[in-house]
């Protein structure tokens, strides 16, 4: 029996919401690295996440697996994402502006792009996908702000970190092809648990928590950065790999800035821009052409 073909308004309504919890993660980092060292950030973010959704598997009646390999493949996902890409996103913060951390960061479907073509070759892509991409920076950058890549001239560093998260995500997005055979929820509560053994040490030797004194606030934006938009994030992530493909998941990272935008009237009351405007009409048309389906299969 041949597989379903997936609701792609479900799927692009999964899509979006990734984007806004992966977006307001940005936020509440900002306001959580202030008191809270990156290491012991992210080693309790993954550790809050690990324990949440062991919790659902539980009631779920789901098995973690049990053989090496699969927990093997399960500890190199967990580097391309936790370990790696968001530990580093969190360090480049502090000295890079958010808008241009976004927009460096968003060129990870670029990267999901060229892995593809010339190495992993797992899924169809085509010049509309490339085109989708590229429109997609263009619409990132528009909306954060042409000004915000003054700083491209100085922090070369907190640059190269930014560049160097988004080609983890790529590898991550590409790699979790890999787990089709497993839910999302127990792939995710499997890099959540290697994430948690490998950085809660670090966490312990580098930064020594115990002498840290952080505010309630704080503490409670990195609740809601640990279940929200990590633990609930991730099974969307991984199920979205499924059904939309590496290009499709990578995509969201351009919706995260046309997201803010949208929040930020609603809530704020804030105004668009006509380059905001434009900015946003770019990014839908750059995730419509990533997700546009092939007409040929991958191979």
């Amino acid at each position: 029996m041949p597989p379903t073909k997936p609701n792609l308004i479900t799927e692009f309504t999964l899509l979006a919401l990734l984007a806004l919890l992966w977006g307001s993660s940005y936020t509440f980092i900002k306001i959580a690295v202030a008191e809270i060292p990156p290491f012991t950030l992210i080693a309790t973010r993954v550790t809050i996440a690990a324990a949440l959704l062991l919790l659902i598997i539980h009631w779920r009646n789901e098995k973690l697996p049990r053989d090496r390999k699969t927990w093997k493949m399960l500890f190199i996902q967990a580097i391309f994402n936790s370990i790696g890409a968001w530990t580093i996103l969190v360090w480049c913060q502090q000295y890079i502006d958010s808008g241009l951390a976004s927009g460096l960061n968003s060129t990870s479907p670029i990267f999901v792009f060229f892995i593809t073509l010339f190495v992993t070759r797992h899924e169809q892509i085509n010049s509309l996908k490339l085109l989708g991409s590229c429109i997609g920076v263009l619409g990132v950058i528009l909306i954060v702000g042409v000004e915000s890549l003054n700083g491209l001239a100085s922090q070369f560093l907190g640059q190269m970190a930014a560049l160097i998260g988004a080609f983890l995500y790529a590898c991550g997005a590409i790699y979790g092809k890999k787990f089709i055979h497993l839910s999302g929820t127990i792939t995710a509560t499997g890099t959540m648990l290697w994430a948690t053994i490998c950085l809660v040490p670090l966490s312990l030797i580098i930064d020594k928590p115990w002498t840290l004194n952080p505010s309630l606030n704080a503490i409670f934006t990195t609740l809601v950065l640990s279940t929200l938009c990590t633990g609930g994030a991730l099974i969307i992530y991984f199920r979205l790999i499924k059904t939309l493909g590496s290009m499709g998941v990578a995509s969201q990272a351009y919706l995260r800035a046309g997201i803010g935008i949208i929040l930020g009237v609603i809530f704020l009351g804030e105004k668009i821009t006509l380059l905001m405007g434009c900015g946003l009409f770019a990014v839908i048309i750059g995730v419509i052409f990533i997700n546009m389906p092939s007409k040929k299969p991958a191979k």
